[in-house]
């Protein structure tokens, strides 16, 4: 078994869609889905290719009104390869007979082959093997080889290849009620003997999208002679090349495209600086080289090796490629967030929403500079955010649940329910808790770092503008002598009121009080760090008043957080008093209950009513703080915090929770690692297979999920390797260590990088003599050592065993 390969031996149609998402590749500028060249839209193949940034707003009248969805685009298809045979039809599967086939994506490289070898109705068997590739080297550069041998026949062949800005957006089945046409065409040209060019316009944003496409035949040391023709129609462009073949003898078809935006920098119009690139570009096998060599080069920053387990190995290369594929140092250059569905597909509209709390942490380590830029997506919104502040009666930034091109609030008004087939309101643009997730991972950005130059330019003004918003958000209530903050949606997305209530949200989200409770605090630490003349400018230019420093303080220990009686915290006050689903007659009646809001809804019946969880909600706080930042947030806020206080929450909300979301897997895991190690790595290696095995049952076809893929990162690095920074010293505490035995990765803690090694018992660290850092302090279960440049240093790891009283999570699922 290769962990640098994923291949499929097999042409299996049901499968093909989720083979395109997981195939894809992508350079952290535009991705493209694993398509078959010669394929169509249809039920068993869909061509995309997407762009950061690439949205269009477009109205759809559903129920005599209008709805406005801002899209994620595909862009034309730049792929299309067809061929046929003297003058019989186009090959398609359908009708030849398929006598071998194997598709393989190289994930160490992000080269996509596919290699088949089939017979027609001619009875002439035929070898087709094809490559391609999204350059990692130039990002506006793709290329497409095919290798065709006649195997027992000789004749005329006739390639087709084409541009087709005709593409509609079809790639989410629920979705195709609304408006799906998102393309202009402006304009198609031939360019030379064997390049053409397309032109299209997005209809509401008016981004120019430009494609070329260079096509030549390759003899065995040469280009070959061809007799070429073109066709064109609005939005689409082909040219057909046809010649001889012999057999025995392959001839290789290069197809080098480049595509550009009108969104890009330091080009001059899109369709010149298409033409222009691809003119100039070389042939496949150079620019294949260069594209290795930059994946090379990002592997040494980003692997993480895991010798004891193939499997899993494989699997978190695999997570590793996707992440590299949307967020790349291509992504530096570019004005983009995270879109949690990747670059692959359509799902969720290509939107940015909260996954970005589990994709930075392992780009904090590794590729700072790209999450750098990624936080600019959400400063160059700021403005936007700070309307939608006041606009709801709010002082600060209030940013959307949902954010895309511009940082309005892109939620949907309406959702469709698969189960039912109704469109259901959606109320999910509550979710405020977004916010805190961004003040957390600016400052996990800085902490990570050390970048003071992003927090007196940038971060600090967005971190200052959400406490604001949290401070006006929030009322105090003297009774309790707490403040409290009322119609929001915590994580956990099935509770969106109370049951029986029109009112929006629910009343005191204990995981967003103290959140909030945290951010107050934060604010202090955020203002002694600014230089006194960036402070007062900047307090200055936010009206940041002693007044609104002092309330930041009173809600750091004052914030309300509600407990059952029997000292679990609720997930929210109420949640108590709700009633208790009978699982069991659920997991018996359906094959999966994951989306039990769905099944409840279609079934007339209201998640609302119910104790359950669609996703990890209170818990998240044990995810995101170590354990004794969090008792001493608790104590700070006057509630008991206690030795078992994480297990008993854990159980309790554990038999609560569907898993929904796959990112909830992450978090169970995480804090399962030291209670249940068992437990935690069960639930990892749930999250490893989730998208390649689709365990949602057709979603990652739509698009991967990139919180959950980086999450598994993230599992390994922060809670199996227990690495954290701690005041200006990162500190690991490691667990699993025999499931980890010979974990090595590569990391960079304050322009330092480092090699961490966890091996037969012990954790050895070195600090790499390139970069721009000096000794970093290191803590390990305790130890501090202080290590120089260009030297490592090895730590003694106590065996410890999980605490006492746990039990697998799996058998309390059970």
């Amino acid at each position: 078994m290769s962990t640098w390969k994923l291949t499929y031996d097999e042409f299996d149609p049901a499968e093909e869609g989720l083979r395109e998402a997981l195939l894809s590749t992508g350079n952290g500028f535009f991705c493209t889905r694993a398509t078959a060249e010669w394929a169509d839209t249809s039920d068993v193949h869909y061509p995309g290719t997407y762009v950061h940034g690439g949205f269009n707003r477009a109205t759809t009248i559903m129920a005599g009104r209008p709805v406005v969805n801002e899209d994620f685009v595909n862009l034309p298809n730049w792929l299309v390869l067809k061929f046929r045979i003297d003058d019989d039809e186009p090959f398609k599967l359908d009708n030849v007979e398929l006598l071998t086939y194997r598709q393989e994506l190289d994930i160490r490289h992000g080269v996509m082959t596919r290699i088949m070898r089939f017979r027609d109705r001619a009875g002439r068997e035929t070898t087709l093997a094809s490559r391609r590739f999204v350059s990692m080297a130039d990002q506006h550069l793709a290329a497409l080889e095919w290798s065709i041998t006649a195997d027992n026949w000789t004749g005329r062949l006739e390639i087709l290849s084409a541009l087709d800005g005709r593409v509609r957006n079809w790639g989410v089945p629920r979705y195709r009620e609304l408006e799906s046409q998102h393309l202009n065409p402006v304009t198609a040209r031939a360019v030379g003997p064997d390049t053409i060019a397309l032109l299209v316009q997005t209809r509401q944003s008016r981004i120019y999208v430009a494609e070329a496409a260079r096509t030549r035949v390759y003899g065995e040391n040469e280009v070959i002679g061809v007799d070429r023709g073109v066709h064109q129609l609005d939005g689409y462009i082909h040219q057909t090349l046809g010649f001889q073949i012999a057999e025995g003898a392959p001839v290789r078809v290069e197809k080098m495209v480049s595509l550009f935006t009108s969104r890009d920098n330091a080009i001059s119009e899109p369709l010149i600086n298409a033409e222009r690139s691809v003119a100039r570009c070389s042939e496949f096998a150079p620019a294949m080289e260069r594209h290795q060599r930059a994946w090379d080069q990002l592997w040494t920053a980003s692997d993480v090796r895991i010798p004891g387990d193939e499997r899993v190995q494989q699997l978190v290369r695999f997570h590793i490629n996707h992440i590299l594929q949307v967020c790349s140092p291509r992504t530096a250059d570019i004005d983009a967030g995270v879109p949690a569905r990747g670059l692959n597909g359509e799902a969720y509209r290509g939107h940015v929403f909260w996954d970005e709390l589990y994709i930075y942490p392992f780009l904090n380590y590794r590729l700072p500079e790209v999450t750098r830029e990624l936080l600019m997506y959400r400063y160059r919104r700021l403005d936007e955010a700070r309307h939608a502040a006041r606009e709801h009666g709010y002082r600060g930034a209030m940013y959307p649940w949902q954010s895309g091109s511009d940082g309005t609030e892109e939620t949907q008004v309406v959702h469709l329910n698969p189960k039912s087939g109704r469109w259901d309101p959606d109320l999910s643009h509550n979710q405020r808790h977004v916010n805190a997730a961004i003040f957390y991972n600016i400052w996990e950005y800085y902490r990570t770092t050390n970048d003071v130059d992003f927090l007196w330019d940038h971060g600090a003004e967005m971190m200052l503008e959400i406490a604001l918003f949290w401070s006006s958000i929030a009322h105090f209530n003297p009774e309790r002598d707490r403040f409290e903050i009322h119609g929001v949606m915590g994580p956990d997305e099935f509770h969106e009121k109370y049951p029986g209530r029109d009112e929006e949200g629910v009343r005191n989200n204990a995981y967003t009080n103290v959140m909030v409770a945290w951010i107050c605090e934060t604010v202090g630490r955020i203002l002694e760090i600014l230089p006194e003349q960036r402070r007062r400018a900047l307090t200055g230019k936010l009206g940041l008043t002693d007044d609104d420093i002092a309330r930041f303080e009173d809600m750091s220990h004052k914030m309300f957080v509600p407990f059952h009686g029997d000292g679990i915290i609720s997930q929210f006050e109420g949640y108590e008093d709700l009633e208790e689903l009978d699982w069991d007659a659920y997991r018996a009646r359906y094959d999966s209950i994951q989306r039990l809001d769905r099944i409840l809804k279609a079934e007339g019946d209201d998640p609302d009513r119910y104790k359950l969880a669609k996703q990890a909600d209170t818990l998240m706080l044990f995810f995101l703080f170590p354990e004794e930042r969090l008792q001493r947030l608790f104590h700070k806020l006057g509630y008991p915090y206690e030795a078992d206080t994480a297990e008993r929450n854990i159980k309790y909300y554990d038999k609560r929770t569907s898993h929904g979301s796959t990112l909830s897997f992450i978090v169970h895991a995480a804090i399962e690692a030291e209670i249940d190690p068992e437990g935690s790595w069960d639930m990892f290696l749930t999250a490893l297979e989730s998208d390649i095995g689709d365990i949602q049952g057709g979603t990652t076809r739509e698009g991967i999920h990139m919180g959950v893929m980086a999450g598994t990162l993230d599992l390994v690095q922060r809670a199996y390797l227990g690495s954290e920074v701690r005041d200006d010293m990162i500190a690991f505490k490691p667990k699993l260590t025999d499931r980890l035995n010979g974990l090595a990765m590569p990391m960079e803690f304050r322009e330092t990088p480092l090699e961490v090694l966890l091996q037969d018992g012990k954790l050895t660290v070195k600090v790499l003599t390139h970069g721009h850092g000096n000794a970093v302090k290191v803590r390990v279960n305790g130890t501090v050592k202080e290590i120089p440049v260009g030297e490592s240093h090895t730590f003694e790891l106590a065996t410890s065993g999980p605490r006492t009283g746990s039990r697998s999570a799996a058998a309390a699922r059970a």
